[in-house]
């Protein structure tokens, strides 16, 4: 357990004493946030905000884990989908900054990049002989996918990516849900190396799988000290690709696929509030919300920033609490060496 708390408060200091630099550095070159004509018009104070913010919590991260890992397949593949999903929205980014644009890298290509991703996770599940079938607690019982399974892969990592996505829209939302998402998983992989054994002959994939939890939220941390509103920095979807290439990664080398729709709650319920819009738009005619995603429906109604993004965090608590009960109550007779 040192190794994790170790890999928590060296990626936090990491973090928080880097960032000022990025800062600085993104607001001498000018590398500021593109606003949506779209958007709500507020948003135009945000205009010339430091982007690419995600940077910071991927060099805590980097640094935090492979200081103290023991280095398990499972846990490198968290570490590849978090940087290969990192990679795709940093070229989103750049193509952005260069263009001066709010739109970068088009979606077609955004999925090629991301299916790629998918064959490598499933080339490695493959070998390392992960099971094809989805637990479903509660009726405590298997739903086998067979060959489906890796179609599910590329929905769950694709659909995460882009929830989270979605979800960056006002100071502190993404990051804040975020932590209390990968915390959740943390504390799931904390639990199992606990139970997985007597002290000695524990699983080491699950004490791995918590450094890797633990330093990536204390990079996050240390980014929401100055992503907190009003924001010096935006992680940009550099940092929102690569939350959420991490937790659909936790989700399937943890096999806890179903866990996802709970712990991601929120960054689902943006989804869904952006697919309601547009099929409600195109085949009726008429919007739903007054703005989606939905965040931007409860700025319309003269929410607040902050209370909105409190409310938010608290829906996440609950929703992961839940998700916690689960896996407790379920889940060990899977994780257990």
């Amino acid at each position: 357990m040192v190794r994790v708390l170790i890999a928590g408060v060296l990626a936090f200091l990491i973090s928080i004493l880097v960032a000022p630099r990025l800062i600085a550095y993104l607001r001498a070159r000018a590398y500021g946030q593109h606003i949506r004509a779209e958007g709500p018009r507020h948003h135009i104070v945000k205009a010339g905000t430091p982007t690419l913010g995600g940077l910071v919590i991927l060099a805590a991260l980097a640094v935090a884990f492979l200081s103290v890992s023991h280095y398990t397949t499972n846990a490198l593949l968290v570490f590849f989908v978090t940087l290969s999903c990192a990679a795709i929205g940093f070229l989103d980014d750049v193509i952005k900054l260069t263009h001066k644009r709010s739109l970068g890298l088009s979606g077609r290509w955004k999925l090629v990049l991301l299916a790629g991703i998918t064959v490598v996770v499933a080339f490695v599940t493959e070998h390392r002989d992960f099971s094809t079938n989805v637990y479903l607690p509660v009726v405590n019982g298997e739903l086998p996918l067979s060959w489906a399974w890796y179609g599910l892969l590329f929905f769950i990592i694709a659909g995460t990516a882009s929830a989270v996505n979605f979800t960056d829209g006002l100071d502190g939302l993404a990051a804040g849900t975020g932590i209390i998402a990968i915390f959740t998983f943390t504390a799931m992989a904390v639990i199992a190396w606990v139970r997985s054994g007597a002290p000695g002959s524990r699983n080491e994939i699950y004490l791995d799988l918590s450094i890797i939890g633990a330093a990536l939220i204390g990079g996050i941390v240390g980014f929401l000290w100055y992503n907190a509103w009003p924001a010096e920095i935006i992680m940009g979807d550099t940092g929102s690709m690569a939350i959420g290439g991490a937790l659909a990664s936790f989700a399937i080398v943890m096999k806890t696929e179903f866990l996802l729709l709970l712990i991601g709650g929120i960054f689902v319920i943006e989804t869904l509030s952006v697919i309601i819009q547009v099929f409600t738009f195109r085949y009726m005619g008429r919007r739903v919300f007054l703005m989606a995603p939905i965040h931007h429906h409860f700025e319309m109604k003269a929410w607040s920033e902050t209370k909105i993004v409190v409310r938010f965090w608290i829906l996440c608590a609950i929703l992961c609490a839940l998700a916690f009960a689960l896996y407790y109550r379920y889940y060990f007779q899977f994780f257990r060496s």
